[in-house]
């Protein structure tokens, strides 16, 4: 009995892992080193404090953050990396969405498919473009060929078609997921640094209290600010982060939907037009 064909029929294209990987490994640094000279330039420039006394001022709302501490930068570069790496996956996940509303494609295709126009369907995915109509495309030339395979049985062939839509599946949407894993730890990190920040303030508002009692109420004042600025900045990126992360991911969620619906509707009208 031969065996239905498991090799997609053909390439598909896909964003190279390497490049990913180093965009990243260009972004973390990149981002640390701008969240020092935003802190220390701009922050801690004079003209957030008052007489320009950087040290005993009264600041202003720049100033304030500046005086969070030495991991306000720290927790500023996490919040430049959600940012950054948000911007980055909104270009991917467009990317890969195609040129029209996939709602919209799935619609035409479906519509071609069940006209038995397998021709115009690929067509929408000329129109369409980007991975889900790569993945499409894929399993309607597949179809095709297997129309004019005499060799394999009905069954066979839709196995065939199912088998190809799914690995040009693995090779086209893995791509999406990148880097969402850096957005999901920031999610922690975030908290956690924003939480160490808050325990420095305080140790240091304890110490201030025990070295000189509630006299240096200014002192004191200031290591708790210190210790609310970093929980307020942790805070809002893990939030940010937290939002983006299930954006994207009922983006892709969607897409992979599409795709599961498309291709369903590609093996059911092949079985159905051929088994009469």
């Amino acid at each position: 009995m031969a065996n239905a064909p498991t090799k997609p029929t053909s390439p598909v294209k896909k964003e190279s892992s390497s490049s990913s990987g180093m965009f990243a490994t260009l972004t973390i640094p990149i981002c640390i080193v701008v969240a020092i000279l935003i802190f220390k330039f701009i922050l801690g420039d004079t003209s957030h404090y008052a007489d320009g006394d950087v040290e005993k001022g009264l600041p202003d709302f720049f100033g304030q953050i500046h005086r969070g501490g030495n991991l306000v930068p720290v927790i500023m570069s996490y919040l430049l990396m959600v940012i950054v790496f948000s911007i980055e996956r909104f270009v991917v996940i467009g990317k890969a969405s195609g040129t029209g509303n996939v709602d919209a494609f799935v619609r035409k295709v479906t519509a071609a498919l069940n006209a038995g126009n397998i021709d115009g369907a690929v067509q929408e995915c000329d129109k369409q473009k980007g991975s889900v109509a790569n993945v499409i495309k894929s399993g309607l030339k597949k179809y095709k060929e297997m129309e004019a395979d005499p060799n394999l049985t009905v069954d066979q062939k839709s196995l065939a078609i199912q088998k190809d839509i799914e690995e040009a599946t693995a090779l086209e949407m893995p791509m999406l997921e990148q880097n969402l894993t850096i957005i999901a730890t920031l999610v922690s990190i975030g908290t956690l640094s924003g939480l160490l920040g808050t325990v420095f303030g305080m140790i240091k508002a304890f110490g201030e209290l025990a070295a000189a009692g509630a006299t240096n109420q200014t002192a004191l004042s200031a290591s708790i600010s210190e210790a609310l600025v970093n929980t307020a900045l942790g805070i809002s990126t893990s939030a940010l982060s937290i939002i983006m992360y299930n954006v994207f991911t009922s983006k892709i969620d969607n897409l992979t939907y599409a795709i599961d619906e498309t291709g369903f509707s590609i093996v059911q009208t092949f079985a159905a037009s051929h088994n009469k």
